[in-house]
Protein backbone atom coordinates (compact mmCIF):
# COMPACT_ATOMS: atom_id res chain seq x y z
CA UNK A 1 0.00 0.00 0.00
CA UNK A 2 2.97 2.44 0.61
CA UNK A 3 4.41 1.84 -2.94
CA UNK A 4 0.83 3.04 -4.20
CA UNK A 5 0.76 6.14 -2.04
CA UNK A 6 4.97 6.73 -2.68
CA UNK A 7 4.26 6.12 -6.50
CA UNK A 8 1.51 8.52 -6.80
CA UNK A 9 3.48 11.89 -4.39
CA UNK A 10 6.43 11.20 -7.17
CA UNK A 11 3.67 11.42 -9.99
CA UNK A 12 2.00 14.37 -8.37
CA UNK A 13 5.42 16.72 -7.60
CA UNK A 14 7.06 15.49 -11.17
CA UNK A 15 3.88 17.01 -12.82
CA UNK A 16 4.38 20.11 -10.73
CA UNK A 17 7.68 20.24 -11.78
CA UNK A 18 7.06 19.75 -15.71
CA UNK A 19 4.40 22.32 -15.70
CA UNK A 20 6.01 25.30 -13.49
CA UNK A 21 9.34 24.66 -14.78
CA UNK A 22 8.98 28.88 -15.10
CA UNK A 23 7.96 29.06 -11.56
CA UNK A 24 10.65 26.66 -10.35
CA UNK A 25 13.04 28.79 -12.51
CA UNK A 26 12.29 32.13 -11.09
CA UNK A 27 12.60 30.91 -7.56
CA UNK A 28 15.38 28.72 -7.98
CA UNK A 29 17.81 30.07 -10.33
CA UNK A 30 19.14 28.77 -13.57
CA UNK A 31 21.07 24.91 -13.59
CA UNK A 32 24.49 25.78 -14.80
CA UNK A 33 25.04 22.59 -16.18
CA UNK A 34 22.19 22.68 -18.60
CA UNK A 35 22.40 26.00 -19.45
CA UNK A 36 26.12 25.10 -20.96
CA UNK A 37 24.91 21.80 -22.34
CA UNK A 38 21.35 22.42 -23.63
CA UNK A 39 21.12 24.87 -25.44
CA UNK A 40 18.29 27.46 -25.73
CA UNK A 41 16.08 27.21 -22.76
CA UNK A 42 18.64 25.12 -20.86
CA UNK A 43 17.16 25.57 -16.93
CA UNK A 44 13.63 25.34 -17.85
CA UNK A 45 14.24 22.35 -20.10
CA UNK A 46 16.44 21.02 -16.95
CA UNK A 47 13.23 21.15 -14.52
CA UNK A 48 11.11 19.44 -17.51
CA UNK A 49 13.78 16.62 -17.54
CA UNK A 50 14.20 16.54 -13.90
CA UNK A 51 10.38 16.71 -13.32
CA UNK A 52 10.04 13.83 -16.37
CA UNK A 53 12.24 11.03 -14.49
CA UNK A 54 10.14 11.96 -11.38
CA UNK A 55 7.09 10.69 -13.19
CA UNK A 56 8.67 7.60 -14.41
CA UNK A 57 9.95 6.37 -11.14
CA UNK A 58 6.90 7.41 -9.82
CA UNK A 59 5.05 5.12 -11.84
CA UNK A 60 7.43 2.44 -11.29
CA UNK A 61 7.21 2.81 -7.47
CA UNK A 62 3.22 2.98 -8.13
CA UNK A 63 3.51 -0.27 -10.14
CA UNK A 64 5.70 -2.07 -7.72
CA UNK A 65 8.36 -2.76 -10.98
CA UNK A 66 10.83 -0.65 -9.52
CA UNK A 67 12.89 -3.94 -8.13
CA UNK A 68 12.69 -5.37 -11.69
CA UNK A 69 13.65 -2.11 -13.21
CA UNK A 70 16.96 -1.43 -10.89
CA UNK A 71 18.07 -5.34 -11.21
CA UNK A 72 17.72 -4.71 -15.11
CA UNK A 73 19.94 -1.49 -14.74
CA UNK A 74 22.53 -2.89 -12.55
CA UNK A 75 22.16 -6.05 -13.65
CA UNK A 76 25.86 -5.55 -16.05
CA UNK A 77 27.49 -3.63 -12.78
CA UNK A 78 27.23 -6.76 -10.81
CA UNK A 79 26.69 -9.88 -13.04
CA UNK A 80 23.37 -10.91 -12.10
CA UNK A 81 22.09 -13.79 -13.99
CA UNK A 82 19.07 -12.95 -14.38
CA UNK A 83 18.23 -13.55 -18.16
Amino acid sequence: MLHIILGMVMIAVGALLVAKSEWMLNNFGRMEWFELHMGGGGSRMGYKLIGLAIIFLGILFFTNMIGGFLTWVLSPLFRFNTF
